[in-house]
């Protein structure tokens, strides 16, 4: 298992998985995407191209009943470490369904909301854990930043698509520092409304992930509500979202279109077809917001690109 994942992971699980992973294949550790944990089953682990639970010597078996089962106690354990004992520390976070962990790791969880006048305060009774591995990969930006900005050096209103665990976040994030350093393109102030946390990975104020020098970023916060706030605040040339397709979302990137400023998102979708059936996105894309659509796949890995096309959905 990676130095990264000793020092960043295995502090916040309990003892005894900690003894497992550290016991498991560190060839396979290396591949690991996901450590899924719930009470009375064995952990199971998700990597590039397959999936196995945890048994108690380390080993990695195909059959949960060959697997070491977490107690209910151990489940406890792992959300007071994840939560560094304090529950009030974290709470904003528990009330959207995750905690950050140093070095950008993510750990979703699910569980009984608390409802305070029809709104979540908080998740208790946690049923499922899920550590996301953050596996940030820089250099993904180079060959894709020429096909996306024109002969002046200027950045195309662009959309990234991809299904989940496709790799699109990760290109969003490794073009957004691209383009906040200057590397391949002309240094831009870059505007990051990152309203899950996943592209810088915020904690106690200080990105996890790299984003750049020139990245200001709005964390937890609304697409729509942030994208103002940066406009009016921090004067972006450039603003990153990640996942758009509220038409609220819509809404706020015709505005900084109008306004100058260039546009790098992301959005779910397999296909074409796909993209077009979403309402939002199919309206932005008729009015042809986006002038580069990128689609990646996992059918070579994640971040597979399959195509880059203009507009008119027009190879280029």
């Amino acid at each position: 298992m990676g130095k990264m994942i000793y020092q960043q992971i295995l502090p916040y699980l309990p003892v005894e998985i900690r003894e497992m992973l550290t016991n498991a294949d560190p060839r396979k550790m290396e591949e690991l995407e996901e450590l899924r944990l719930k009470p009375l089953l064995p952990p199971l682990c998700r990597f590039a191209h397959d999936e196995a639970f945890l048994a108690a010597d380390g080993g990695l078996v195909d059959d949960a009943q060959a697997g070491r089962i977490v107690s209910e106690g151990e489940m406890r354990k792992t959300v007071l470490l994840l939560a560094d004992s304090s529950f009030y520390a974290v709470e904003e976070e528990l009330r959207r369904g995750y905690i950050t962990l140093p070095g950008g790791h993510r750990a979703g969880l699910s569980g009984r909301a608390v409802l305070v006048r029809g709104d979540i305060k908080t998740l208790k009774e946690i049923s499922s854990i899920n550590i996301r591995i953050a596996k940030y990969i820089t250099g993904l930006a180079a060959p894709i930043l020429p096909r996306i900005k024109d002969t002046r050096d200027r950045l195309y209103h662009t959309l990234i698509v991809s299904e989940p665990r496709a790799g699109k976040t990760t290109l969003l994030r490794d073009l957004t520092c691209a383009i906040s350093n200057g590397q391949g393109i002309a240094p831009m102030r870059v505007g990051v409304v990152d309203e899950r946390s996943e592209l810088a990975a915020m904690r106690g104020g200080i990105p996890q992930l790299p984003i750049g020098i020139r990245s200001d970023v709005m964390d937890g916060c609304p697409k729509a509500e942030g994208i103002g706030m940066l406009l009016r605040a921090m004067g972006p040339e450039a603003l990153v979202c990640d996942e758009i397709g509220r038409i609220e979302d819509a809404a706020a990137i015709q505005e900084a279109i109008c306004g100058g400023v260039r546009m790098l998102c992301s959005a779910h979708g397999g296909s074409a077809e796909e993209i077009l059936g979403r309402p939002v996105l199919a309206e932005l894309i008729r009015q042809k917001a986006f002038e580069r659509i990128i689609l990646l796949s996992r059918r070579e890995g994640p971040g597979t690109l399959e195509w880059i096309k203009d507009s008119a959905f027009q190879p280029c």
